[in-house]
């Protein structure tokens, strides 16, 4: 995981650079939230990036935080993403965090998943 971290952090500028374009759909970064000693990384959705930072909004419920509610406005710095991703043509672009986990998946799931991925 700490692998995929690293390929979206190293690649960030570029996804910044399609977001701005507007080449895309369904923009969103992902972002650990902090509660204490619990960690959580959520999808921050709908977003705009401004003075080095994601704006937008979480875009799932907590299952460990309980400091952050769904459709929270949330602001990450560029530097404290976890992972990148938006839509195009159909394909999933970034969303390295998930490719670990495929092999964990049943093969005919993360088959789909793959499917899924401009870049498997």
């Amino acid at each position: 995981m700490d692998e995929a971290i690293a390929k979206a952090k190293k690649s960030v500028d570029k996804f910044i650079k399609i977001l701005e374009s507007g080449e895309g759909e369904d923009f969103a970064v992902k972002a650990p939230i902090k509660d204490g000693e619990k960690v959580e990384h959520f999808w921050i959705t709908n977003i705009k990036f401004k003075d080095g930072k994601f704006i937008g909004r979480i875009g799932n419920d907590p299952g460990i935080v309980e400091n952050v509610t769904i459709n929270q406005k949330w602001t990450v710095g560029k530097e404290d993403i976890s992972d990148w991703m938006f839509m195009r043509d159909d394909k999933i672009h970034g969303n390295f965090t998930m490719r670990p986990l495929l092999k964990t998946l049943p093969e005919a799931q993360a088959k789909q998943l793959r499917a899924l991925l401009a870049d498997p």
